[in-house]
């Protein structure tokens, strides 16, 4: 198979990179976790469930940041200089892994988390303030258990080239699963919130320090050629 010519392919890019690039010594500092939530009202729940993983994160050894969308405009109703938007962008550029959490509202993600996730392009220049970061997902529902929301946030993770973990967080009538002091309350719900942090945290561990290596594409490698051929 290796004597079969590609058609188009250009041979100094179309070579896997070196794994050596595996072998860099290891981050020590703790991994970076930014924290997004969908929802203004005064309780909301998915930012209970957010500040409850955050504990938790924290816990597990992260720096963690959550992300305020109150004043946030919505996207194209302001230009990309506005402070809420820059303050979202450079949390996004920190990060090595976040946390999306949603309220599902007619069978969707609310437009208040849809608004963050549209304010962080796919790339500034050559940076890419998404790719190659971990993703975990959760919902919280008035009603029934569903998972239309963290189902289009996943879809929304891929198109952002994020690693998203395989586990996930549904929180069926959040209501009842919050304290009057905004805590959430011992039960199957909490313990799984548990592990999507806890196998957050863990992914991120394990690709932060390769991640430039997972995501280095033929494709991007052979449009960088060309221009640099171009120059």
């Amino acid at each position: 198979m290796s004597d079969v010519a590609l058609p188009n392919a250009m041979s100094s890019v179309l070579d896997i990179p070196d794994a050596v690039r595996l072998q860099n010594s290891f981050s020590t500092h703790r991994p970076r976790i930014l924290m997004l939530y969908g929802s203004l009202r005064e309780r909301s729940y998915s930012r209970l469930l957010t500040h409850e993983a955050a504990r938790l994160l924290e816990h597990f050894g992260a720096e963690v940041k959550i992300f305020d969308p109150a004043g946030l405009p919505l996207p194209d109703g302001a230009p990309a200089s506005h402070p809420k938007v820059q303050e979202l962008r450079a949390l996004s550029e920190w990060s090595e892994g976040q946390v999306w959490t949603s309220p599902e509202r007619h069978g969707a993600m609310t437009g208040v988390m849809k608004s963050q996730i549209d304010w962080i392009p796919l790339s500034v220049g050559a940076v890419r303030p998404t790719q190659g970061r971990t993703l975990a997902v959760m919902q919280v529902s008035g009603g029934s258990q569903s998972f239309n929301a963290v189902n289009q946030m996943r879809i929304l993770g891929r198109w952002m080239r994020m690693i998203t973990i395989p586990n996930q967080s549904s929180v069926a009538k959040a209501f009842q699963e919050f304290d009057d002091a905004g805590r959430m309350k011992p039960s199957s719900y909490y313990d799984r919130v548990v592990d999507v942090m806890e196998e957050l945290v863990k992914f991120t561990l394990l690709t932060r320090d390769v991640s430039g290596y997972l995501t280095d594409r033929y494709s991007e490698r052979k449009e960088g050629a060309r221009q640099g051929g171009n120059a």
